[in-house]
């Protein structure tokens, strides 16, 4: 079990021209305790202002997912295993592992669906 609070830091204006309703931006700091041994762990934040606790401590529950994601790109398709000396080069690289990496989650994801049996009542179906 885990307990949760938020620290409002600071409001700021959003200042990009595609935000036509000017929305306040706040940073915070969002604080995971475990209840167990009450030890501490500490996330910045970058948010609108009003987003719920909840949807913040969701989004952070997204951070494992990611770092996994990446750890198997980097087992599975070398993505760490790049000596680059160029900005070039290393786009390069990155670029068709994240590629291959997108291609091997599609062909899963369709690998691991339920497959559905259909059933033919009469022969016209076959032919």
């Amino acid at each position: 079990m885990q307990d949760w609070c938020y620290l409002e830091l600071a409001d700021l204006e959003a200042e990009t021209e595609a935000d036509a309703n000017h929305n306040q931006w706040t940073r915070g700091l969002l604080i995971r305790r475990h209840i167990a041994d009450s030890e501490l762990a500490f996330f910045s934040t970058w948010c609108q202002v009003g987003t719920t606790i909840e949807t913040l401590v969701a989004v952070e529950g997204h951070r494992w997912s990611i770092e996994d994601s990446f750890e198997a790109a980097k087992n599975e398709l070398g993505f760490d295993h790049n000596e680059t000396r160029s900005w070039h080069g290393w786009h390069r690289h990155v670029s068709l592992v994240m590629l291959a990496f997108a291609m091997i989650a599609a062909i899963r994801h369709r690998a691991n669906q339920p497959t559905s049996k259909k059933q033919c009542t009469s022969l016209q179906h076959i032919i």
